[in-house]
């Protein structure tokens, strides 16, 4: 399947619609759209894991794509949207992949390396499996701020996209920003 270069950010929003009105061949269609988008973002997310890691950028879009379409009841809103859950979906294929691996070896999970804009230590490598957890624990507290956590870093977005995204303002995503990093080090520390 090859990306359609000429699609524009509306072209999205309509074939997510369409996607949501079970017109045939809307899910092929998005995937043509789309692609090349997911595939940068997977690409990002690769960056971030070990050289030697098993799964490619290909791939990564491929099962994420899957589970996408697997969600079946979620109400697309936009373009922005849809990106950010493709982002969801990413961050969930490669914390299961670890979570697989670690089943195998019976031993500590993959390691990923927060960037500076996330931990104060930005050699410090952490378990992803960990980093999961830790998110998941600050879902449970503050649902808005692990969403900003997702958009920023896993999905890559500047403060102003992720306010777009949410719909709060970029002041609102800093203040959210600054509390998250600051409770993911405290609970990876922990770790």
């Amino acid at each position: 399947m090859t990306p359609d270069d000429s699609a524009a950010p509306n072209d999205v929003t309509r074939l997510l619609a369409d996607l949501q009105s079970g017109t045939d061949g809307a899910a092929d269609q998005l995937m043509r759209v789309v692609y090349r988008e997911l595939h940068d973002l997977a690409e990002h997310f690769m960056r971030r894991e070990r050289a030697d890691h098993t799964l490619q950028p290909t791939a990564l879009v491929n099962d994420a794509y899957l589970r996408l379409m697997g969600q079946r009841e979620t109400s697309w809103q936009n373009r922005s949207h849809f990106f950010g859950i493709a982002a969801q979906a990413m961050r969930r294929v490669l914390v299961d992949h670890a979570r697989k691996a670690r089943a195998g070896k019976r031993e500590g999970g993959e390691r990923v390396t927060l960037d500076e804009s996330v931990a104060e230590s930005p050699q410090r490598s952490i378990d992803l499996i960990a980093l999961d957890d830790a998110l998941n624990r600050l879902a449970a507290l503050d649902p808005r701020q692990a969403r900003v956590v997702e958009l920023r870093y896993f999905s890559g977005l500047d403060i102003e996209q992720t306010a777009a995204v949410i719909g709060i303002s970029p002041a609102t995503v800093k203040r959210d920003w600054t509390f998250a990093r600051a409770f993911l080090q405290r609970e990876l520390e922990r770790a």
